[in-house]
């Protein structure tokens, strides 16, 4: 006998009774030092490349409120760029200058106010600057033309890295010059001075991007890092400029507050999966608590292989969190709720990442709980929301939503 409201055969074939929900699973909470996640899924930082001189606008308002009413339990802000001088589009948001505190903190409030936990993501592009939205790559990733940059302050725009190296991903760009030891500090300084200010505004979880061929990532990696300085050839040395940052961010944060890092567990260059996991330790013993586990940014065909199949880099964080011992995030083409309750189920990682897939359909973790047989009476939405769902349902025996139309997405192998 189904109960009033509550559809037949929601619960998927891979979720079986309450014996599965005595295992954590996509919507258990999450406890990260002091902040309690009310579940497992994570909004990944996505540019919207819409800032004004690094302010937010009403855009980011409605997006950011939007993912936070559609039932997460994180929504990471975009990349957040620690320097002036580090921008990676002319519309890249900011937190250099205490003036950005205000704007920021009003996203903060809004993600608070439709009950998800506030996290924003700290970043710095390094040779990745003076570059458009990439809807704008016709041709390839070409940097801003001289009459793009007209208006814009020269201050805004500094093309360095560890090594004037050519980019692999694209050899036509400009050459980046080799940062100085003054600049290496100057950088460490503005990301622990841009965690101050995350947390002034508000934000629960911080995160250091140390992914995707950025700044940090350059250092990590022997095939863009040639200094043969502290900063520069063994293992120790090239990790250094990242552990000094989350050492100095950490130190900044009050001790409830969580610290993740995001990271190319495999950049197709010479950084390996034993290289990741012997960083995810000693970030551990530094007070990260999780290791956002992505790939790629130095060479282009890196996971090209690999992208055709769903939740696609989901071993690179069941590998790190089973040999570091560090709580992990998965991303990466996780589409489908199942997929990404069985990550969770597994014990695969700790918490999952919902991407583009958020775009769209922002309400993604409602739908999910629905179809998981998590929540079929919308308990877990505002009366606001979940009265009327569960007015409709029960008003027609057999109701679908329309995101059942292709139900039959077979389980994740392995």
């Amino acid at each position: 006998m189904t109960e009033p409201g509550r559809l037949p055969g929601l619960i998927h074939p891979h979720i079986k009774g309450d014996a599965a929900l005595s295992r954590p699973n996509l919507f258990s909470p999450l406890e990260l030092r002091g902040v309690t996640l009310k579940n497992r899924i994570l909004i990944s930082p996505m540019w919207q490349y819409c800032a004004e001189f690094g302010h937010p606008t009403d855009h980011h308002v409605a997006h950011y409120g939007s993912l936070a009413a559609g039932g997460a339990g994180l929504v990471m802000q975009e990349g957040t760029t620690v320097e002036k001088r580090g921008r990676g589009t002319p519309g890249d948001l900011g937190i250099w200058d205490d003036e950005f505190v205000p704007g920021l903190a009003r996203l903060v409030e809004l993600v608070k106010s439709k009950g998800a936990t506030p996290g924003i993501q700290l970043m710095h592009p390094g040779r990745k600057v003076q570059e458009h939205a990439p809807w704008k790559w016709a041709d390839g990733n070409v940097p801003l033309t001289e009459e793009e940059k007209r208006g814009l302050d020269p201050e805004d725009w500094d093309r360095m890295a560890p090594s004037p190296v050519p980019q692999m991903l694209y050899p036509d760009h400009p050459i980046a010059r080799e940062m100085t030891l003054q600049d290496i500090r100057q950088v460490i300084d503005a990301f622990v001075q841009a965690a101050v200010r995350a947390d002034e505004a508000g934000y629960e979880v911080v995160e250091i991007h140390a992914a995707h061929g950025y700044l940090i990532h350059l250092f990590l990696s022997e095939a863009t890092n040639q200094r043969t300085d502290a900063y520069g050839g063994s293992f120790e040395n090239r990790t250094r400029f990242l552990r000094e940052i989350v050492e100095g961010v950490r130190a900044a944060l009050p001790d409830e507050k969580p610290l993740l890092v995001r990271i190319s567990c495999l950049d197709g260059s010479s950084w390996s999966m034993p290289d990741t996991i012997r960083l995810a330790k000693l970030l551990k013993e530094l007070g990260v608590d999780m290791i956002d586990c992505s790939m790629g940014g130095i060479q282009k065909d890196i996971g090209a292989d690999r992208r055709s199949a769903y939740a696609y880099q989901r071993s690179l964080a069941h590998e790190v969190k089973r040999d570091a011992g560090v709580r992990t995030n998965a991303v990466g083409l996780i589409v489908h709720a199942h997929h990404a309750n069985a990550i969770i189920e597994n014990g695969h990682a700790d918490t999952v990442a919902i991407g583009r897939e958020s775009i769209y359909n922002p309400y993604w973790p409602i739908d999910a709980a629905h179809k998981l047989g998590l929540d079929p009476g919308f308990e877990s939405l505002p009366d606001r929301q979940g009265f009327w769902l569960k007015y409709r349902e029960m008003g027609m025996q057999g109701f679908l939503p329309s995101t059942y139309a292709n139900a039959d997405i077979p389980p994740l192998e392995g």
